[in-house]
């Protein structure tokens, strides 16, 4: 079993690593391939799988790239174009891609709402078949580029009793009669990916927009989050390389009762422990997409991957403030920011007990 990147794998993590610093902006993620990089070259993508996808997010944050702001596009690619890619008509396909992996268009991923996270089979949100297509009435809240979007992808029920089949997905577009995004919220970590409330009253979807076959929402969901659950988290395994490198740089400077702290021993078992978590969650992220490539069956190794992640994410980055002492509250060193980027991992994208429940499940439990 080799667990090395080829070389073309390393020239490009090593590419997107230095060229971090670059990404300010929309226009700059698309011009290094973060918007459309899981997308067929013949829609104006990188044609990447899972795994190269996933190393391209993580060299982007091991070099410093804004949590937030890759987390923008990797909801922009993994639950909004995805989607689209796999399950829109060819027509469809054809005109919205192109525009979404060059950042002309930004998705937004309205399957959120008041009273339902991550479970699609209790959405309010309605979607009533009539001629030509549907009207769609509800609420998405904590939508992912709600607030900047240009299309929403969206979900709705069709068929309350339906059971596994009871919701469609949609791909609607923000200027919509009866499509209102809302502001931004004021949120305190993940800041640069705007995120709001979009409201739908009787907002027509024609036909050609709807996502797959009617009923198939479900479907449709599981699908973008295999991909979201997987190569979105590889943005932690990069702010935890890099957290544990300012760490490691911190206690060899600093000097304590007239020594390092890198020879204090409870400080060096903290730093062995947090670099234990990334290489675990490093080895479970690959693998999960390594899976998805290879066409098996992945839900396992992605709930394994998340979870650990996830979990990973915030103990490294308490971790850190320990480290820092009372520099870690200070805005100047960073640390303080990278801990409100990744307490909000354990949540979304389904919570670290739905990760459980997913792995149970497999289990045979």
């Amino acid at each position: 079993m080799d667990f090395s990147l080829s070389a073309e794998q390393q020239e490009r993590y090593t590419h997107i690593r230095k060229s971090a610093e670059e990404l300010l902006d929309w226009n700059k993620l698309a011009d290094l391939g973060l918007l459309g990089a899981a997308v067929p070259e013949e829609y104006g993508g990188a044609g990447s799988g899972a795994l190269d996808t996933a190393l391209l997010y993580e060299g982007a944050s091991v070099g410093g790239a804004d949590s937030g702001l890759l987390f923008a596009a990797a909801a922009h690619l993994f639950a909004c174009v995805r989607p689209v890619l796999e399950f829109a008509l060819p027509e469809t396909r054809r005109k919205l891609l192109p525009a979404l992996c060059s950042g002309k268009l930004v998705a937004g991923n309205a399957m959120t709402e008041p009273e339902a996270g991550s479970d699609i089979s209790r959405l309010a949100t309605t979607a009533t078949q009539v001629d030509g297509g549907y009207l769609l009435d509800g609420v998405k809240s904590f939508v992912s580029n709600g607030p900047v979007a240009d299309l929403y992808v969206t979900y709705a029920t069709t068929n309350p009793d339906g059971g596994y089949f009871a919701s469609t997905a949609f791909a609607v577009d923000r200027d919509t009669p009866g499509l209102v995004a809302g502001g931004p919220m004021a949120k305190s970590g993940l800041t640069a990916c705007q995120a709001g409330e979009v409201r739908f009253t009787r907002c027509f979807v024609p036909d050609d927009r709807v996502l797959g076959s009617p009923g198939q929402g479900q479907l449709v969901f599981r699908t973008s989050m295999r991909w979201e659950r997987s190569c979105l988290f590889a943005i932690y395994l990069g702010q935890q390389e890099r957290l544990i490198q300012e760490c490691v740089r911190h206690v060899r400077d600093r000097r304590q009762f007239g020594k390092r702290l890198a020879d204090l021993q409870p400080v060096a078992d903290r730093l062995a422990d947090m670099k234990l978590r990334l290489e675990s969650g490093r080895l479970l992220l690959y693998r999960a997409c390594t899976e998805i490539d290879g066409g098996q069956d992945p839900d396992l190794w992605i709930a394994l991957a998340k979870l650990a992640v996830s979990e990973a994410a915030v103990a490294t980055a308490l971790d850190a403030t320990r480290i820092f002492g009372g520099r870690a509250f200070l805005t100047e060193y960073g640390i303080e920011e990278q801990l409100r980027d990744a307490v909000p991992a354990t949540t979304f994208s389904g919570t670290s007990d739905i990760q459980r429940q997913l792995i149970a499940r497999e289990m045979g439990l």
